[in-house]
């Protein structure tokens, strides 16, 4: 199956933005949505049970029918979700591929950032630590 909207990769123009050079940062706007359709498409087949069973049966094959390239199906067989994200899939349709595979948010978190899950939950729990003092010091609103 040929790449979709191939052919209109050449025609687009996308405009420089000042968060594209920000290392770590994967916007998903209009360039990462054109950019990974086929992605996107494959993860939102996920709503149904029949897909993700399909998939789990060969996902290889699956990700054939969906028209992904050589790289970005070696990512999902790999489940290689920082490679997936900065491909520029929708954080939304990605956690329909993760958590019926037993992982969680804080998986594939952790996974984002190249460390271990606990290590994730430890940043996390840093993050919240003063967060009701800072929320009654703001009037009930924090935003940071």
């Amino acid at each position: 199956m040929p790449r979709l909207f191939q052919h209109w990769e050449t025609k687009m123009n996308w405009k420089k933005h000042d968060y594209d050079d920000i290392e770590g940062t994967y916007v998903f706007d209009g360039e990462m949505a054109h950019r990974s359709y086929a992605l996107n498409k494959l993860f939102y087949s996920f709503n149904e049970a029949r897909c993700r069973e399909e998939f789990d049966a060969d996902p290889a094959a699956y990700c054939d029918k969906f028209g992904l390239s050589d790289d970005e199906k070696a990512m999902v067989v790999s489940q290689d979700f920082l490679g997936i994200l900065r491909s520029g899939t929708n954080i939304y349709y990605m956690a329909k591929f993760c958590v019926p595979r037993g992982l969680s948010v804080q998986d594939a978190g952790a996974a984002f950032q190249g460390i271990t899950t606990e290590e994730f939950k430890g940043k996390l729990s840093e993050k919240g630590e003063g967060l009701l003092e800072r929320l009654e010091k703001e009037g009930g609103y924090w935003n940071g």
